[in-house]
């Protein structure tokens, strides 16, 4: 198992974090995602390291922005 935790710009409510999540979790491989709301932080739990590029493409979906990947 792979963790790893990813800036994200945009968040601002509990809504948002539960459509971070869902497309976040989505992915391939993903077993586990926390969002932490108030620091702007998305962890991700996954069998194998995950593509930025990947995980880029799912938080834009959800309507918001990953930082520094």
């Amino acid at each position: 198992m792979v963790t790893t935790t990813y800036q994200v710009q945009g968040m601002t409510c509990g809504h948002c974090a539960s459509s971070v999540s869902a497309e976040v979790g989505a992915i391939q491989g993903v077993s586990d995602v926390q969002v932490d709301l108030a620091a702007g932080r998305v962890t991700v739990t996954s069998d194998a390291p995950l593509d930025a590029d990947t995980v880029r493409a799912a938080v834009d979906e959800a309507g918001y922005e990953l930082v520094g990947a």
